[in-house]
């Protein structure tokens, strides 16, 4: 992943109702949710929503898919997994992360 599309990823998620947006995107899995679904679900008014998602879009995290009168939203999970193994890509110098117990001369 290059570091541009990185930054992108980041500054788009660096607000809490994008934040909250991809999150609730993420929990609904493959299926989507509609822009109506999720102004719903958040409490976000449409057009703030309508922005948030084209952000969040334009970054590469979520897609849309018309089908029929709708638009239907979903996590990009191939460009969140992308962006998950750059930022831990070098962790704790290459040595196996403790997941259970944090070892004290482990920075992660």
């Amino acid at each position: 992943m290059e570091e541009n599309t990185v930054v992108r990823s980041l500054a788009a998620l660096a607000q809490p109702v994008r934040l909250r947006v991809f999150r609730a995107l993420v929990v609904a899995g493959p299926d989507g949710m509609t822009p109506g679904t999720l102004t719903e679900a958040l409490d976000v008014p449409a057009t703030s929503l309508s922005f948030h998602l084209k952000e969040l879009t334009n970054a590469g995290l979520v897609s849309q898919e018309r089908q029929g009168r709708h638009l239907i939203y979903r996590a990009s999970f191939d460009q969140m997994n992308a962006l998950l193994a750059y930022l831990t890509e070098n962790c704790c110098q290459g040595q196996a992360c403790a997941t259970e117990q944090v070892d004290a001369s482990c920075a992660c």
